[in-house]
């Protein structure tokens, strides 16, 4: 039953970074493609770790949970974000600014 309740728990949250269940603490849908693909991984690597270890039940859950999931990941990386979503990068003045990257750019 834990692993099951494990599944689950990625899954969720798996379903949470992709904007498809309201974010509970935001409490509006959040979309975050690299923390979706961070649990979807999760789970990959939990289905190749216990492959043969799991009952028939496990399995079946987990692999649906896995294809659900990619389903889902692949539609929503084809949907562009919203304005709100890409930040605007501080202003070099900005008194909040401790550091500055630069990658060669002038």
């Amino acid at each position: 039953m834990r692993f099951l309740n494990m599944v689950s728990l990625f899954g969720a949250q798996a379903m949470i970074a992709l904007g498809k269940v309201v974010n509970p603490i935001t409490g509006k849908p959040d979309k975050n493609l690299p923390a979706a693909r961070l649990f979807i991984d999760t789970l990959e690597m939990l289905q190749s770790k216990t492959k043969g270890n799991l009952s028939a039940d496990e399995a079946k859950v987990l692999q649906a949970t896995l294809t659900d999931l990619r389903l889902m990941f692949v539609e929503e990386s084809k949907t562009p974000l919203p304005d709100a979503a890409s930040p605007t990068p501080p202003a070099e003045d900005d008194p909040k600014v401790k550091f500055h990257k630069s990658y060669g750019e002038t």
